[in-house]
């Protein structure tokens, strides 16, 4: 049984036989978690069975038209529906043309899913890493709260829990108080991916310093300034209110608050790099600074506005990675790129529902903090990752 393993007791037993779906768009994900789970099994019982990932479809009629169908029993399983509503590669035929699937898309597909079990799977649960609507979090105007909505209308079609990962704001989930939701982390998958690929990194106040990209990121940033004993320093975003573009108020600059990062490596955590232009502004100004290398770890990449700009940045010694993880589509040309590197989030997320599935604590999971100290203390010992 391999070191970091969730240990379960003699006296748990699982809430029913688990069972995965995986939604159209996130099949290779929910394989590879598939293999994490199937490996643990073996490890505790001896055997297990060739996939725990029941087959399932969601077909669409000629107008666009979809539902959702399980073609194996779902009566007392434990059921973890597995969906990226992000990946918009997944496409549809509607009356002769191809449209490419949006996060209602797919939300529309998992409700369909649970209603095709149909009230017999004995638990249903959602691994949505991708939290759906999640920027829509909470009303500045006259205005939907989509996020809070949707995680309501779960609760009301028999969801028992929901997974996520870096939610944008955690304190959605009072909207639903007596269903679980449950907020992972790629902490320690970061720094992990960072020394594989970067072996002269060092994490001391002498070589590197925390920088949070606005005042929401804060508590991500945070995080690594208290476990390394790192200078934290924060920029604001000066916002013109006089007009709206692409639903927002655009920026009109960053202001940097924060003790000197001449010299020293800077390390940029956030949730999602949507377009990216926030971050190479960042970076720019890190650099007018004579900032060393700058480090980006974002969690979900979604590049909206395509990946040249980074190329550009990445020549010109601008930004020197960006360290993100499989929980969401990516552009395929994101593996060709030497600046991007890859946290495989698979394993972490079989633990989660390997947990669940024996309602054991998830508490060391969620939390990193212990396993990121320990992960150090690896390295000085000089032991391999």
């Amino acid at each position: 049984m391999s070191a970091d393993r969730v240990h379960m007791s003699e006296e748990s037993f699982p809430i029913g036989s688990l069972a995965l779906v995986a939604m159209k768009g996130f099949e290779d994900f929910a394989n590879q978690v598939d293999k994490w789970l199937i490996d643990f099994h073996k490890e505790n019982f001896g055997t297990a069975p060739d996939t725990f990932i029941l087959k399932s479809r969601c077909p669409r009629f000629a107008n666009g038209e979809g539902k959702g169908i399980i073609d194996e029993t779902v009566r007392g399983k434990d059921l973890y529906i597995l969906t990226d509503v992000g990946n918009y590669s997944v496409t549809y035929p509607i009356v002769g043309m191809t449209n490419h699937m949006s996060p209602d898309d797919h939300y529309q597909d998992l409700k369909r899913i649970i209603c095709a079990a149909s009230g017999k799977a004995k638990r249903i649960n959602v691994i949505m890493p991708l939290l759906y609507n999640g920027r829509q979090h909470k009303r500045m105007v006259r205005e939907s709260l989509d996020c809070a909505e949707s995680l309501r209308e779960l609760a009301n079609l028999g969801v028992e829990n929901i997974v996520t990962f870096d939610a944008h704001d955690a304190r959605v989930q009072n909207a639903i108080p007596h269903m679980g939701f449950e907020n992972g982390a790629a902490y320690y998958q970061f720094i992990k991916a960072m020394l594989k690929n970067i072996p002269d990194i060092k994490f001391d106040k002498q070589n590197m310093v925390i920088v949070s990209p606005d005042e929401g990121a804060i508590h991500r940033n945070l995080f690594y300034a208290s476990i390394f004993g790192l200078d934290l320093g924060v920029f604001y975003k000066v916002r013109d209110y006089s007009r709206i573009e692409n639903g927002r108020n655009p920026i009109k600059a960053h202001e940097y608050i924060g003790g000197d990062v001449a010299g020293k490596d800077i390390i940029v955590v956030d949730d999602i790099l949507s377009s990216g232009e926030s971050m190479l502004d960042i970076a720019y100004e890190l650099k007018r600074r004579n900032a060393r290398r700058i480090f980006s770890m974002v969690t979900y990449p979604l590049f909206t506005n395509g990946v040249e700009k980074f190329d550009k940045c990445y020549e010109d010694g601008i930004i020197d990675r960006v360290i993100s993880t499989n929980l969401t589509y990516r552009r395929p040309e994101l593996a060709d790129r030497e600046w991007f590197i890859e946290a495989d989030m698979t394993k972490y997320v079989a633990k989660i529902i390997d947990s669940l599935n024996y309602d054991e604590s998830l508490a060391g999971l969620i939390n990193p903090a212990q396993r990121v100290i320990d992960l150090m203390e690896r390295v000085k010992k000089g032991e391999e990752l």
